[in-house]
């Protein structure tokens, strides 16, 4: 088990909390010794500062999503949490939030922030008998108050069915994930543009966004991955649902497969 889920897994069982959604986020911060704060920031989502016995805990004001909100706080926890004795003073942007990245600490703050927010046996028990698609994310992030974002790399993590992940900035793919053992090959475009026929490309390329209910749009295997010879891409149903936030210019697609 990571170093950040364990050490999520632990305060929660400290804290005797079972459901994080049934206790206002802020009270287990100062709970836990931290002062949070809440004031305007300038390229920055959340910090963190250290003293000697104490920290505090500001998070920017003008976010204006609540699952953001509850993603920074929740991360700035688990630097709390982890890193009280390796750092005395860390901001953190929407690039050290990504959930792909961003070095050692990072990385296990935002596990820290994931476990917190959706504790593994109840994300378990929610996801257990439903088709997955964009209703069922939508469906995750309400019950756990958390963004489609995070939702999704947790799903990634934890959910029944496979899905893959390409996260796209200003028209270029800068990372993508697949399952272990997934059974198909993707075709590597890091440093690329997406694929033409991609919803992706739809967005950077046209500004589309697709409705709620238009939001699951089929596409081609070989628009992601690499068809085989001896393949035909009408024999395979695969489907592209993003995740755009045009004020940062940025796309996660999730991609997967279902079977005919």
């Amino acid at each position: 088990m990571s170093p950040g889920k364990l050490a999520a897994q632990q305060m929660m069982s400290e804290c005797g909390i079972d459901d994080p959604t049934s206790i206002p986020l802020d009270l287990i911060v100062y709970g836990r010794g931290a002062t949070l704060i809440e004031k305007p920031l300038s390229n920055s989502e959340g910090r963190i500062v250290f003293g000697k016995t104490k920290a505090i805990i500001t998070v920017n004001s003008d976010i204006s999503y609540e699952g953001k909100r509850r993603f920074v706080i929740a991360h700035e926890l688990g630097h709390f949490e982890l890193h009280r004795n390796l750092i005395l003073v860390h901001n953190d942007t929407d690039a050290t939030l990504e959930y792909f990245k961003n070095g050692h600490q990072e990385t296990e703050a935002n596990e820290f922030a994931s476990e917190v927010l959706m504790p593994e046996k109840l994300f378990k028990a929610e996801c257990k008998g439903n088709k997955f698609g964009p209703d069922l994310l939508r469906h995750l992030a309400e019950r756990f108050q958390t963004s489609l974002t995070s939702t999704v790399y947790k799903y990634f993590e934890l959910g029944d069915h496979p899905i893959c992940l390409f996260y796209s900035f200003n028209n270029q793919i800068k990372y993508w994930k697949r399952p272990e053992e997934y059974p198909h090959y993707i075709n590597d475009r890091t440093k690329l543009p997406p694929p033409e026929d991609s919803v992706a490309a739809e967005f950077f390329n046209e500004q589309k966004i697709y409705r709620k209910e238009d939001s699951k749009q089929q596409i081609w295997k070989s628009t992601w991955f690499e068809l085989k010879s001896w393949e035909n891409d009408n024999d395979f149903r695969f489907y592209e649902y993003c995740i755009i936030t045009p004020k940062y210019n940025t796309v996660l697609s999730v991609v997967w497969e279902e079977l005919k």
